[in-house]
């Protein structure tokens, strides 16, 4: 049972995510956990590390002073800010000097109880599914992307990857602008989602797929392109989908460095962008407002386990065998 720190909750986690970041410290890692006698140098935590930046709870114990009652539900932003530095002055909490992510650099919601500071936790909206809900901390990040995009109103926005972020993106975007996207990805089912959660059309990945972009959206480019699958090869497809004075936006996590022509990013004063994680003030509340008033939760959960089936699943989305959304919910045996 943690102790609660002052300005934290108690929490009993009611579900439980995992992500790609998850997946990658599962098989490689690790990266971004604290390890041994190698401390966070902002927590002082030690390895091993409880996982968990993706969790809805109910309040036990709210912090002194609190806006929460007992019993209250939460979804939880997971990443904490010092909301003193000049990016936190700035209103970016997301590049904090001192930012932490619970789950990633100290224990986090994959467990019975977690302690967590109040000012990432957003209570609620009234009827949502806890296993919908489960899904609000992912979908902020992808809020954030689609304002990090610049993507507006009648713009022509190519998306690559149509994964789970990916989606997440896509449907921010349907929530924010009115505008045309292309989605891309290998033909099936990833594909067939997409066109259900908003995209205007779809193209296939293969050896024509930036022909087929162009050929569909516009000749000289799009105005947005989104690189989310972090694939090898696909920042570089992006700059030839793009139109002069267009912006690429990079969301996924390359495996590798990414090779590309520079000079034709120059020449074109094709702007560059990239994204990282959500601002819980204004992202995680869009997001459970999309998750209550639409099926977009439906669309992307795959299963809902009890802990003991963490590292099964963990190992399927390592190897590249789950599209959908995984939850777990401690309470179960």
């Amino acid at each position: 049972m943690p102790a609660p720190a002052p300005g934290e909750a108690l929490l009993r986690v009611l579900r439980s995510g995992i992500c790609g970041t998850d997946a990658t410290e599962w098989r490689s890692g690790p990266h971004l956990f604290p390890v041994g006698d190698a401390p966070h140098p902002v927590t002082g935590h030690r390895g091993p590390m409880i996982l968990g930046h993706e969790f809805v709870a109910e309040i036990v114990q709210p912090a002194a002073g609190s806006r929460f009652a007992l019993g209250d539900l939460v979804a939880a932003g997971a990443g904490v800010w010092c909301g003193d530095c000049p990016r936190c002055r700035e209103g970016r909490y997301n590049l904090c000097q001192r930012y932490t992510t619970l789950g990633l650099n100290v224990d986090g919601g994959m467990a019975e109880f977690v302690a967590a500071d109040e000012r990432m936790l957003a209570l609620l909206p009234p009827g949502i599914p806890l296993d919908h809900a489960g899904l609000a901390q992912p979908l902020a990040v992808g809020f954030h992307a689609a304002r990090r995009s610049g993507a507006g109103d009648d713009d022509r926005v190519v998306l690559i990857g149509a994964g789970a972020i990916g989606t997440f993106v896509l449907a921010a975007l349907r929530a924010l602008v009115r505008a045309d996207v292309t989605v891309v990805d290998f033909a099936g089912s990833r594909l067939d989602r997409a066109l259900r959660v908003g995209a205007d059309r779809v193209v296939a990945a293969g050896d024509t797929t930036v022909a087929e972009v162009l050929e569909a959206v516009d000749p000289r480019g799009a105005d947005v392109v989104i690189e989310a699958s972090g694939a090898p090869g696909q920042l570089a497809a992006a700059t030839r989908m793009v139109r002069s004075g267009g912006r690429i936006l990079q969301v996924g996590l390359p495996s590798r460095p990414a090779e590309i022509d520079l000079a034709a990013i120059v020449l074109r004063e094709v702007t560059i962008r990239t994204t990282n994680a959500h601002l819980f003030p204004t992202d995680v509340p869009a997001a459970l407002d999309l998750l209550a008033t639409s099926d977009l939760g439906a669309e992307l959960l795959d299963s809902v386990h009890p802990l003991a089936d963490i590292a099964e699943q963990l190992d399927r989305l390592a190897s590249g065998r789950l599209e959908g959304k995984v939850l777990f919910d401690p309470t179960r045996p």
